[in-house]
């Protein structure tokens, strides 16, 4: 059985017992955290999917780790203006275990 859910603007294809790192949740390590966003479930040739979310499916999660991503570098450069700008960006995650996908 597998799932579609949404989180923090993006969608993510999820299965029980997988780890996936979605953006940075209010959470704390080991708690437990419910997806209510559920865009369409899966089990063999049986699909449901939602318009836009599938009523009453949610997914359960547990917090693994807390983290932030690699640096990204931004150089701006204006040539021949004496302009230069650095600056850097690590995004942060938060790293959770699918435990269960309910279908309601």
């Amino acid at each position: 059985m597998y799932a579609v859910i949404r989180s923090g603007g993006k969608q993510y294809r999820v299965e029980a017992g997988a780890q996936i790192r979605v953006e940075l949740l209010a959470a704390e390590v080991g708690a437990s955290v419910l997806f209510g966003e559920v865009l369409l479930v899966g089990s063999g040739d049986a699909v449901k999917v939602g318009a836009p979310f599938v009523a009453g499916a949610q997914v359960k999660a547990t917090v693994v780790s807390q983290g932030r991503g690699e640096k990204v570098r931004i150089f701006k450069l204006r040539r021949r203006k004496h302009f230069q700008k650095s600056q850097g960006h690590r995004q942060g995650y938060t790293e959770v275990r699918i435990d269960d996908i309910l279908q309601g």
